[in-house]
């Protein structure tokens, strides 16, 4: 028999994983009316480690989705609200002169930490701030730390930004650059809610406050299932796959299809390819699975790719949107282990 205090087997870990996943979106939808890919594509981000761009119209549930998660998470919330008079220091936080009981100054300087110090940060409406204030959540973003007064000050892990976007809206806003986009696993599009969605959108939030969702997660168990995601094994071909995909979104790539040549100037680039194998190893362990299936890796195309790709003008003209060329390239590229095999060994 087993001894109690002996760690779970792999193959155990891995169910106690789907079911923290069907925990989790049973937790949210506790909240959350329907919106069911956007929950899971959130739980991607999360499980992989990376960070997540939800762009919507307002009204759509973003922010509540963010709050509802931090609630059935053990992890310490922040949010930051952007706007085009936000500094740089009121997301990182800044030295502040100590004084003693008297009122005098002792001489040192102490940090009063910003926002940035949370572990799930919601960062509403993100292209509100100016490219300088964007500038500090790229360093915290991309290296998990942030420098203030030239020391730096790492951040606790887990760390997760989650921003929203809303892409109606264009005025006093400031387009996100392309290095800060690239930083986002994910970009998730939040559609509207249909008819019988919006009916009970309006019962829910008409009526009395709806009880706070369960915590589901301690802090320890979101650390052990991100190690975990690491963990999904990936069989050589669904990685030569994904390595097709991405080289398929470059417009001077032999092979592309005629949209990608016509309608894109740059396509996805190293971190996108990393990204796709990432986001596919967090749709396997979320379902319990030990390996990355092929369909996985079609299944996270669009929300890990359609933000790296920028459009040539000849696109933009024709009103040819990232997702419809996004779909041509999965249609291009095979996705049976023979096929692929044969275009590697052929080309």
């Amino acid at each position: 028999m087993t001894p109690p205090d002996d760690p779970p087997s792999f193959e155990r870990q891995l169910e106690l994983a789907a079911h923290a996943a069907h925990a989790l979106r049973q937790a949210v939808g506790e909240v959350i009316v329907g919106q069911a890919e956007v929950v899971d594509q959130v739980l991607w981000g999360l499980m992989a480690g990376g960070h997540v761009l939800l762009e919507g119209a307002p009204g759509l549930g973003k922010t509540l989705l963010v709050r509802t998660l931090a609630e059935c998470l053990e992890l310490r919330f922040s949010r930051i609200q952007f706007t085009p008079d936000l500094m740089p220091s009121d997301i990182t936080g800044t030295n502040v002169l100590v004084m003693d009981a008297t009122g005098r100054s002792t001489g040192h300087f102490e940090l009063h930490r910003g926002p940035i110090f949370g572990q799930i940060v919601l960062a509403d409406e993100i292209n509100r701030a100016t490219p300088k204030t964007q500038s500090a959540l790229l360093e915290a973003m991309a290296e998990h730390a942030v420098t203030i007064a030239g020391t730096r000050n790492v951040l606790e892990e887990p760390f997760f930004v989650l921003a929203t976007e809303n892409p109606i809206e264009m005025e006093g806003t400031y387009p996100l650059p392309e290095a800060q986009l690239d930083r986002f696993l994910l970009k998730v599009v939040v559609p509207s809610p249909s008819e019988a969605e919006l009916t009970q959108i309006l019962a829910r939030t008409t009526g009395r406050p709806v009880a706070a969702p369960p915590r589901v997660l301690s802090h320890a168990q979101v650390l052990a299932l991100r190690a975990l995601c690491r963990d999904i094994a990936v069989a050589e071909p669904v990685l030569a796959y994904a390595a097709r995909l991405v080289g398929n979104t470059s417009p001077e790539h032999p092979g592309a299809p005629e949209l990608v040549r016509r309608g894109l100037r740059f396509g996805a680039g190293v971190r996108g390819a990393q990204s796709l194998v990432l986001a596919a190893k967090a749709v396997a362990l979320l379902e319990g699975r030990a390996q990355v299936a092929f369909s996985d890796v079609q299944r996270v195309s669009l929300p890990v790719l359609r933000h790296r790709l920028q459009r040539s003008f000849e696109g933009e003209a024709e009103g040819l949107g990232t997702d419809q060329i996004l779909s041509a390239v999965l249609e291009h590229v095979p996705a049976r282990p023979e096929a692929i095999l044969r275009t590697v060994q052929s080309g």
